[in-house]
């Protein structure tokens, strides 16, 4: 990572969104890279919640044993299994068994799972760093956002500024893990990679704050964003009322 590139959005980011949260990364390293590997996982806990250590400034260093969510091991490319009986537990249940009702039927569960392509992560491990803890040696691969709506407006309407694919962002049903870091990870090598607009799972909810929605994307796409902040609607008067509220 060029720490002037760092350098770079930090002072942007300052000037054009203010006191508004800064994003965290991850990327995928046979190591550490520096940051506090997580201990195996015990009992359930979701990784979302976890990731609010990162977003305060904490770099965390995840293998499969610290995952502790089936979900989260599948979404990150450690295990293409989940538990007997998935299907129902997403879908509508069965005796013994309460559904979540996130998909109507077992076969449709089965059908998205399908067609589900896998991270390959084999032998590696996932670094989370808050940007402003990177260091020349980490290449981020994903920049993850956890925004408010005047913030998720601004992030939204500059990731389309340089292009005229109206779908450039997309919204794909998962869950909150995969939202932040399955589906961006999987567009950083596209022609052109979308960002994401995240965290629907309502599961994965009470992890974060009730006006806080996340916009991931590839580091090679959000460079481009930080290229066309000063020429954007970032200067004009119609973003400095909004950037006012933030």
């Amino acid at each position: 990572m060029r720490i002037e590139r760092k350098d770079t959005f930090l002072k942007k980011w300052a000037e054009y969104f203010g006191p508004a949260e800064l994003p965290i990364t991850f990327y995928l390293s046979v190591g550490d890279g520096g940051a506090k590997r997580m201990p195996p996982a015990k009992g359930h806990s979701c990784l979302i919640c976890e990731l609010g250590r990162v977003r305060r400034g904490e770099s965390l260093c995840y293998n499969e044993a610290a995952l502790a969510c089936g979900g989260a091991k599948r979404y990150l490319g450690y295990s293409p299994e989940m538990r007997p009986g998935f299907e129902y537990f997403l879908s509508c249940g069965k005796p013994g068994m309460e559904g979540e009702r996130y998909v109507k039927t077992p076969e449709m569960v089965r059908q998205i799972m399908k067609e589900q392509e896998a991270i390959p992560v084999k032998g590696r491990n996932f670094v989370f760093k808050r940007w402003d803890s990177l260091t020349e040696a980490d290449d981020p691969e994903v920049v993850i956002f956890f925004a408010k709506p005047d913030v998720l407006s601004g992030l939204f309407t500059l990731a389309n500024f340089d292009q005229t694919e109206r779908n450039g962002t997309f919204t794909p049903f998962g869950s909150g893990c995969g939202s932040i870091i399955h589906y961006p990870y999987l567009e950083k090598d596209a022609a052109r990679p979308r960002a994401v607009i995240g965290m629907f799972d309502p599961s994965a909810r009470p992890c974060v704050a009730p006006d806080i929605l996340t916009f991931a994307l590839p580091m090679r796409r959000f460079e481009a964003m930080i290229d066309n902040m000063d020429e954007s609607f970032l200067i004009t008067d119609t973003w400095k009322t909004v950037r006012k509220r933030i």
